[in-house]
């Protein structure tokens, strides 16, 4: 265990752009690396992602593992996750922190099992437990009703993929620098069954959650599916993006992606708007971040009431229509 060392985080980067979880993983890293006295490295992977290194070590990484070659221009898993597996092997790192986005969620299962260790899927928090320096990852489990802290003690590296938005994203330093190891790519090695044909954009879905500076989610209360079409109409018009609590997804009525909360997505958004919602913990767990929250209940005891900056007492049936009349 002792040839083990060093904090991991993979900067993914998806369609040429770097995803804003690298900087959230950075933060994160870094109270990790700190805490054992190692270095805080990201690695890269792809085609010509040599461009953000600069960009990583500003946010805090001591170092950038590069792997680019022209075959990962495109992300197939078994490609992506070998190549990572094989990059373990050499450098062994001791903590792995990968991003728990649909990229990263995929790619960390297959890469822990190429590389013959343990992950914790989906974690809330990391941190390193001061007596034998293992990683504690922290996740929701049995429907996000309990939290488990999950331990890798008998492989290295530790693995976990963790949340987007469970942590801020590293503060920048202009022209802090550092050391860039590149590791060439084997095509011979690194293959797969799959093959990857063309990459087609989903159509109509609107505002993406973990970008979106306005949410307005919608809970029970709702009654019918029919009234997220009035919360579309809402989000449109402050530029916002539709979210929902976990009961109107497990009746069907909007699709996961949109579920907020332990057993969803976390967000921060400068302003969410929750209209009948009551504001149980599992909920709040994923909205917490939110610099205004504005509640809409008919209930005034709800929880949500109480932990709202502003508390609306009325039918949203009502009150978003005068909303929307007042927005002109």
């Amino acid at each position: 265990m002792k040839d083990w060392k060093n904090v991991w985080i993979l900067a993914e980067v998806n369609h040429g752009r770097l995803s804003p979880t690298a900087y959230e993983l950075l933060n994160a890293g870094r109270k990790l690396a700190d805490d054992l006295g190692e270095k805080l490295c990201a690695v890269l992977l792809g085609s010509g992602v040599k461009t953000w290194t600069q960009d990583l070590f500003e946010h805090g990484a001591d170092v950038v593992y590069v792997c680019d070659a022209a075959p990962l221009a495109q992300y197939v898993d078994d490609v992506y996750a070998k190549t990572l597996a094989a990059m373990i092997a050499q450098y062994k790192p001791n903590k792995f922190l990968l991003p728990a986005t649909n990229l990263g969620r995929s790619l960390s299962a297959k890469t822990a099992i190429f590389a013959g260790t343990g992950l914790t899927a989906d974690a809330t928090e990391v941190v390193i437990h001061k007596e034998d320096g293992q990683l504690h990852a922290t996740r929701p489990t049995f429907g996000g009703n309990l939290m488990a802290t999950i331990t890798c003690a008998r492989t290295r590296p530790e693995m976990c993929s963790l949340r987007p938005m469970a942590y801020a994203k590293a503060a920048r330093v202009s022209g802090r620098t550092g050391e860039v190891v590149e590791f060439p790519f084997d095509a011979a090695k690194y293959t797969s069954l799959a093959q990857f044909i063309r990459f087609i954009k989903s159509q109509g879905e609107g505002l993406d959650l973990s970008e979106a500076e306005v949410i307005v989610a919608g809970g029970r209360g709702l009654g019918k599916p029919e009234g997220f079409a009035l919360l579309e109409k809402l989000a449109q018009r402050l530029g916002g993006a539709v979210g929902a609590s976990r009961a109107p997804v497990d009746s069907g009525w909007i699709e996961y992606r949109r579920q907020i909360g332990l057993t969803g997505r976390t967000v921060k958004p400068k302003l969410y708007i929750a209209c009948g919602i009551s504001g149980q913990i599992q909920h709040m767990a994923g909205c917490s971040g939110a610099d205004v929250l504005v509640a809409i209940n008919k209930d005034p005891q709800a929880p949500i009431m109480k932990m709202a900056h502003y508390a609306l007492e009325g039918d949203l049936y009502e009150v978003i229509p005068a909303m929307l009349e007042q927005l002109g």
